[in-house]
């Protein structure tokens, strides 16, 4: 069984062990705060109150052949930056680290952690495409200029199948599955389906081509103006 450690229970951390406690995992939680500990002990089969800025307590407590260990000290850059380099010196593999700035998280990955989160970004950027297209129901980053998304399929392509409407080539859209509006239960299907006014399609493809699709009714000018001002938002939002 795979096993966790949360150093932190800010609401990164706590969101993290919700997620984690549905599956079938060993969880670790560590915190300074009492209070934060009996909250959420019921969710973690060990956990631990103590000052994580110890480096000895760091190497009783955590193993170190320990899956993965998320970092989220809120409150102390400090204890973050230490906490994550005594367990890069112990050997931990896989160390995922919360950081508000640009700053925090280069530190973080020179002293040792594999990924560093950026929550309140990484949110933002789900969330603003899909405030300005009616038709994006789920906007999901997965690198550079690549996204997945949840999009409901426009009136022109009602009653064409995919063959006809030929997304990938014409929209560079790659359809990955259905569901039906008010569902939340996916499906494969065949090229020959003709699509449907409660379609949802689950894609990949670039963000440009997939807000142009989403909203393809808008007019170019708008269309190009929206998309300005989302690169304008995430550029600020990275130097900040």
């Amino acid at each position: 069984m795979k096993q966790f450690a949360i150093v932190g229970l800010s609401n990164f951390g706590k969101r993290m062990l919700e997620e984690l406690s549905q599956i079938d995992v060993e969880i670790l939680i560590v915190d300074k705060s009492r209070d934060r500990v009996e909250l959420y002990k019921d969710k973690a089969n060990a956990s631990y109150i103590t000052d994580v800025k110890n480096e000895e307590t760091i190497k009783k407590i955590i193993p170190e052949d320990i899956d993965a260990v998320i970092i989220d000290l809120d409150d102390s850059i400090e204890a973050s930056i230490l906490v994550t380099n005594y367990l890069k010196k112990m050997g931990v593999k896989n160390i995922i680290v919360k950081a508000d700035t640009d700053e925090h998280g280069e530190i973080l990955s020179i002293v040792g952690a594999s990924k560093v989160v950026f929550p309140n970004r990484e949110a933002a950027k789900r969330i603003t495409p899909l405030l300005v297209s009616s038709l994006m129901f789920n906007y999901m980053p997965i690198s550079s200029g690549l996204v997945m998304a949840e999009i409901k399929i426009p009136k022109s392509f009602h009653g064409k199948t995919l063959i006809e409407a030929d997304l990938r080539s014409a929209h560079g859209i790659n359809v990955i599955a259905k569901r039906k509006e008010g569902s939340s239960d996916y499906e494969f299907f065949a090229p020959n389906y003709k699509m449907q006014p409660d379609d949802i399609f689950l894609v990949v493809g670039k963000d440009t081509d997939i807000f142009s699709f989403s909203d393809a009714m808008i007019p170019v000018e708008r269309r190009e103006n929206l998309m300005n001002k989302l690169r304008n938002f995430f550029t600020q939002r990275g130097s900040t």
